[in-house]
């Protein structure tokens, strides 16, 4: 590695021409594919190493649990050890094992740092995407989010959505009026769809404290930038929850870091492994989202790497933008797999020496097609590259060095409890019982209207007996009954319940006239 770039291994006669992702290109984003053993982890390795190694944090996915390794050194002692020390001698590459400032992360708080992000951060676009939700279904989710927006009432995590989702549906008579038809069937279809994300662990990514940006940003005391790894063995069970949990994490970048122009290395670079997890079966306005954060967070000084097996996996839109590439071995037994292979040989620019669809059929492990881009970002004619050993460890760590790593970063502290504050939910339930606590109150304050009304109708009572109208015979009994009524009377007109009931109670009298 150079100040100005990276060493990403050796090309042209004899493997001897260094072949170099320049640094001042790093955030033109770029594009690791390859039939699955043909050698796409250990690029993503080494370009990851080169970028911390340069003062630059990245962020990767672990799929498999291999890239862990990057927290210990390489070693002598090694299987690879030989194989790598002749490789080092044929491209020119001074060997020297290290390991690199990891930090690991994990949305299940089993193999690293919890790593959070609060409801209404995820937003309803990328939550109906999760959820696989329809074109009415997300029309009501917005709804949901707009109403606790405006009553300040704030969308933390499952519970808060899923409590704003039974108001709504209480509610939808009323609310439709303001927002548009809401029905309780698409209201309960989406609380469907929300068990089914509990079940898959959403409960454990939505809540506080939600990730810091800043924290995955970090540089190590000796300069190098920190390589920030979530660990997606398990999360790859639920692969929608794993694409949009990404996605969630390139928006923020967009949305949250200021705009640098072209800096002389990229602030932050994302790994996207098994990126066409990203793309399938996705809504255009999802790829249009993607698309705008491709083309636009360059500005940001963040680059992306999508990893994928095959190009045709990245829209065009995308793939165009993707100015450095390190293609390794494609399979053609199908025709498909035959127009992909030409395909992905005419995003390069040829090479009189070697015909690139044949040389991206015949290149072995480790070694790869690649294309960086040169001065004034064009892109640079295509090679056949032998890439560098990793300088770190090749393959996964003991669950004790993990443990060793994940304290030393000192999150745990930070994210390891879960806060929960007063939001949504609370808010709702406090609203709740107020309602419930004013309907009791109404309903006794009726019934004891309903008991002096009954008391008043058996003073009026008499046995058939002629009664004077003289103010001297009038009954005590009556007159004190009379009485309490009138100061009951008076004392209920004062709220909006008893000047109901006692126009009941008058309309009653009338008609028994």
């Amino acid at each position: 590695m150079t100040d100005a770039g990276i060493f990403v291994g050796g090309g042209g006669e004899g493997y001897a021409t260094p072949q170099e992702l320049l640094l001042k290109y790093g955030n033109r984003h770029g594009l690791i594919a390859g039939a699955t053993g043909t050698g796409k982890t250990v690029t993503l390795q080494v370009l990851a190493e080169g970028f911390s190694a340069s003062g630059v944090p990245v962020f990767l996915a672990d799929v498999k649990g291999d890239l862990a390794g990057m927290a210990a050194a390489g070693s002598p002692d090694g299987k690879l050890h030989d194989a790598f020390l002749k490789r080092s001698q044929t491209i020119g590459y001074e060997l020297k094992y290290a390991a690199f400032p990891v930090a690991f992360w994990d949305l299940f708080g089993e193999q690293g740092t919890p790593i959070r992000t609060t409801v209404a951060e995820m937003g309803p676009l990328l939550l109906a995407r999760l959820m696989d939700l329809s074109e009415p279904q997300e029309g009501v989710l917005n709804i949901a989010f707009r109403l606790a927006d405006e009553d300040g009432m704030a969308l933390l995590d499952l519970k808060d959505l899923q409590a704003m989702l039974v108001y709504i549906g209480e509610h939808a008579a009323e609310l439709g009026l303001r927002y548009g038809n809401i029905s309780p069937a698409t209201v309960g279809a989406i609380q469907r769809q929300l068990l089914v994300l509990e079940n898959q662990g959403g409960t454990r990514l939505f809540g506080e404290p939600a990730l810091e940006l800043a924290d995955m940003m970090r540089l190590a005391p000796d300069g190098r930038g920190q390589v920030n790894i979530l660990a997606s063995d398990k999360l790859m069970s639920s692969p929608r929850l794993y694409a949009t949990f990404l996605l969630w994490l390139l928006s923020e970048l967009f949305e949250e870091l200021p705009e640098v122009g072209d800096p002389d290395k990229p602030k932050f670079v994302f790994f996207f492994d098994e990126a066409h997890l990203l793309f399938n079966d996705a809504p255009k306005a999802l790829t249009d989202k993607v698309e705008q954060v491709a083309r636009l967070i360059r500005s940001k000084g963040v680059g992306i790497f999508f990893i994928t097996q095959n190009p045709a996996d990245v829209p065009d839109d995308i793939l165009g933008q993707l100015g450095n590439r390190v293609q390794h071995a494609l399979r053609a037994f199908t025709g498909k797999d035959q127009k992909d292979l030409a395909r992905a040989a005419q995003n390069y620019r040829p090479n009189p020496r070697f015909d690139t669809e044949t040389a991206i059929k015949e290149v072995g492990t480790g070694e790869a097609v690649t294309s960086f881009l040169e001065a004034k970002g064009i892109p640079s004619m295509v090679e056949r590259t032998l890439v560098r050993p990793p300088a770190s460890q090749l393959g996964p760590i003991t669950p004790d060095q993990r443990r060793a790593v994940i304290a030393a970063t000192g999150l745990g502290f930070k994210y390891d409890k879960v806060i929960d504050r007063e939001s949504a939910y609370e808010k709702l339930q406090a609203k709740a019982s107020a309602a419930a606590e004013a309907a009791a109150q109404a309903a006794a304050e009726e019934d004891k209207m309903k008991a002096e009304l009954q008391q008043l109708k058996q003073a009026r009572r008499y046995d058939g007996t002629q009664v004077g109208r003289s103010a001297s015979r009038a009954s005590p009994r009556n007159d004190g009954i009379a009485t309490a009524f009138g100061k009951s009377l008076a004392r209920q007109l004062g709220t909006k319940t008893g000047q109901a009931i006692v126009r009941g109670i008058l309309g009653s009298l009338f008609k028994s006239r």
